[in-house]
């Protein structure tokens, strides 16, 4: 796992960086609706659980995109680690706490999902904020809401973290017309990551979900 620093001097969104960084220091959301009619048959023929199967859409879209892996070192320059883990949360249903885990992300399917779901089973009954310890730096932090299918998000955070990465949201999935829908959010920020680069991520997930049988 590298930090690989960006060159200043070359990189073609310096102004931008710089201006998001000084001038008007902002983050944004956007929610979009996914089709994952095929994805979510392909789940049920392979009995598969479908958190961790989102877990790998959404981190291979992640990784796939070096505007999502960007970050801050300890000493503020500005970089992007070469591989991103999912940092997720856990629900408990004794007491309806959650607990954030995290898992080492593999591109080989079968090796996250199998990693994935082990890491579920053993720290399902460990209540605390944080509990599964040795978190990497490099991580994007992803949330499901089984409960809600939302329309939009919003944050109220300032962002005093080096950590520049996106904040992903994918709430209960529904029906329309004929096709199951999930609503998936985002969190970006602007300095790093423009709405081009959001919307390219979003459209990654959307491909991942509509040819499973590519990928698992």
């Amino acid at each position: 796992m590298a930090f690989h620093l960006i060159d200043m001097e070359t990189w073609e969104r310096r102004d931008h960086y710089r201006y998001y960084q000084t001038l008007v220091r902002t983050g944004y959301t956007l929610t979009t609706e996914v089709d994952i009619t095929c994805l979510l048959e392909e789940v049920r023929r392979r009995e598969l659980r479908f958190y961790p199967v989102m877990l790998y859409v959404i981190s291979t879209a992640v990784n796939r995109q070096r505007e999502l892996r960007m970050a801050r070192d300890r000493e503020g320059q500005l970089g992007y680690w070469d591989v991103c883990h999912p940092s997720y949360t856990i629900f408990h249903e004794d007491d309806h706490t959650f607990s954030d885990i995290w898992t080492t992300y593999s591109e080989d399917f079968a090796r996250f999902y199998r990693d994935c779901t082990a890491d579920m089973e053993t720290w399902k009954n460990v209540k605390g904020v944080k509990t599964k310890p040795d978190k990497p730096d490099s991580f994007t932090p992803i949330s499901c809401l089984p409960w809600l299918s939302q329309t939009g998000m919003g944050y109220d955070t300032p962002m005093t973290s080096p950590m520049l990465f996106p904040v992903v949201l994918f709430g209960k999935y529904f029906q329309r017309d004929g096709r199951t829908l999930l609503p998936v959010s985002g969190y970006f920020q602007h300095c790093v990551c423009d709405g081009y680069h959001a919307s390219m991520f979003f459209n990654t997930v959307q491909d991942l979900a509509a040819k499973p049988e590519d990928w698992m």
